[in-house]
């Protein structure tokens, strides 16, 4: 067993069962006594406990309500129950009733490739989804007995597995989120002062954003009006965005180069600003911005 153990390159596992499990149930020892029963009663608890505690991590990690959790998937080979370890966990974690669950059972070691290969497709298919997938084992609690001199397989399979629980949250979606223009409101002026304050402008410019001209990424509506409200911008000033919008949509990288286009044709209009502010809105919420100084005549920029 030492060997075994030596070869295996493993230093440490971890195990769900204790010295006192053992000696409340002696029949895990005893090769002859019926025990399958006890280790069953003994998962029934153990998984939806270690799962969750793996899920609420994730949770934590995610930084959104467990509320905010559309579906739920567990995968687990370590119990076999009615209701199900999945309905366990949502109780465990606070989960909304109406929380779609999917419970994956007996896929051995590929088990929690499985849970996300089925995670993705319920984000993909269902919009706005946001997936828990959880693996809770205690797989050793099943297989946990006595040696066997006339069994060498069971020495590799004692010497090789453990306990254990993994989870993530998982979504796929390509559009922006309610929270992304409230989030923008909140940050937009402190990320210009940011960059303008190294240029000197931020003090000229005292707040009144008027003074400079704007090419802004219409990433939508609601974008280009969290914008224009923080900064007490004048009507028109990010007519040019709006426009770009209007015609061509999102077309995420390469819209600027739409704006600045329909900027430079509308400097006549603009009232010949020579300053102004570049603005891109990318997924995080991220804020990238560059001062542009507009040149001598009207048809360059």
């Amino acid at each position: 067993m030492k060997r075994i153990c030596k070869k295996s390159v493993i230093k440490k596992r971890h195990f769900h069962y204790t010295d006192e499990t053992v000696a409340a149930h002696p029949e895990l020892l005893d090769r002859a006594a019926p025990s399958l029963d006890a280790r069953l009663r003994i998962t029934e608890g153990a998984v939806p406990e270690l799962a969750a505690a793996a899920a609420a991590r994730a949770i934590a990690e995610w930084g959104r309500p467990a509320a905010d959790i559309t579906h739920l998937l567990v995968a687990t080979n370590s119990t076999a129950h009615a209701p199900g370890a999945d309905l366990r966990v949502a109780a465990l974690l606070g989960l909304r009733p109406a929380v779609q669950r999917t419970l994956l059972s007996l896929h051995g070691c590929s088990g929690g490739c499985s849970a996300l290969r089925v995670a993705r497709d319920l984000a993909v298919s269902s919009r706005g989804a946001r997936v828990l997938v959880a693996s809770g084992e205690v797989v050793t609690s099943l297989s946990f007995r006595a040696p066997d001199e006339a069994s060498p397989e069971a020495h590799v399979a004692a010497a090789l597995f453990g306990d254990g629980a993994g989870a993530a949250v998982c979504g796929y979606d390509l559009g922006i989120s309610a929270e992304v223009p409230a989030l923008l409101r909140g940050a937009i002026e402190g990320c210009l002062l940011e960059t303008l304050a190294p240029l000197g402008l931020a003090e000229d410019a005292g707040g009144a954003w008027n003074g400079l001209f704007w090419a802004v990424h219409p990433a939508g509506r609601a974008i280009l009006d969290s914008c224009e409200t923080a900064l007490a911008l004048e009507p028109g000033k990010l007519a040019a965005s709006r426009r770009v919008l209007s015609e061509y949509g999102n077309m995420v990288g390469a819209t600027i180069f739409f704006v600045l286009d329909e900027i430079r044709r509308r400097r006549s209009q603009d009232g010949g600003h020579k300053e102004g502010d570049m603005v891109g809105i990318g997924p995080g919420i991220t804020v990238e911005m560059m001062v542009l100084r507009a040149a001598s005549s009207n048809d360059q920029l």
